[in-house]
This record gives structure tokens, sequence and C-alpha cells, in this order.
């Protein structure tokens, strides 16, 4: 009978080991901001549900609109930054560019919004700023200079 169990030898002996090795360090050399990718996707879940969290979806129904697909966006932006980290962390000034658009929304998108509204829009689009410049950042201190 045939041996069929795997077995695992020691890749020291492979000969491709220290290419492995140097993308496996570029690839983790951007993690450092692995901490900011979770809030990232709350602020997004938070973004998209606030219009009924909120209780504007019959007083602004284009904000709610605008906030549904914002947050939609905001939750796939911290999606890639999670699978693809040295492709998308080029996207956090999106992020920064996307959470001043949440500032002015309300004014732009929306008919006399209350303050509430307002509120919640500068806030979710506060956040974004932030976290964009963390990633933007933690991104700029990541990347090996030539």
């Amino acid at each position: 009978m045939a041996n069929v169990s795997p077995t695992r030898g020691d890749i020291a002996a492979h000969p491709d080991v220290s290419e492995m090795r140097d993308r496996y360090a570029r690839m983790l050399g951007g993690r450092d901001v692995a901490l900011v990718d979770g809030p990232v996707f709350l602020l997004g879940l938070y973004c998209a549900a606030s219009p009924w969290i909120l209780h504007y979806t019959t007083s602004q129904p284009a904000l709610v609109t605008h906030n549904l697909i914002m947050g939609i966006a905001i939750g796939l932006l911290a999606l890639g930054f999670t699978r693809a980290p040295e492709r998308m962390y080029g996207l956090s000034w999106a992020f920064c560019a996307m959470g001043v658009w949440m500032i002015i929304a309300p004014w732009v998108v929306g008919e006399s919004p209350d303050a509430g509204v307002i509120v919640n829009n500068i806030i979710i689009g506060a956040l974004a700023v932030i976290l964009g410049m963390v990633c933007a950042g933690t991104a700029a201190k990541s990347t090996p200079r030539p």
C-alpha cells in the first residue's frame, strides 16, 4: 500500500525560501494598521444603518440612499484593507475624501436637515478622516524607500 499520509518537510531546503521570506515580509509590512481595519468596517456598517437607527428615513430619503451607499463603500474599503493591504492602503486618501464628503453631504444631498442628521454625518465624516489618515500614515511609514 502507498503511504498517502501528508508529511511536512523542512522549508529551509526549499529553493525559493529567501524569495518567499521577502514576499512574506513585504505583505506584513503594512499590517501595523491591522487594528484600524475593524473600526473602519464598523464605521461603514454604522453609516449604512444610521438612517434607520436615527429614524430619518421619511424626512431625508436622499440622505438615506446616500448614507447606505457610502456605508457600503466604506465597508468594502475596510475589507480591501484586510484582504489586500499592499494594494489598498493607497486608497487611504480616498477614504479621507469620503470623510470630508460625509461632513458636507447633509447640506448638499439633504433637504434642510435637522441637527441630529448633521451631527451624525459630521461624526461619521470626522472618524473617516481620522482613520483614513492613520491608514495613510502607516502605509507611508511601511513603504520601502529605494
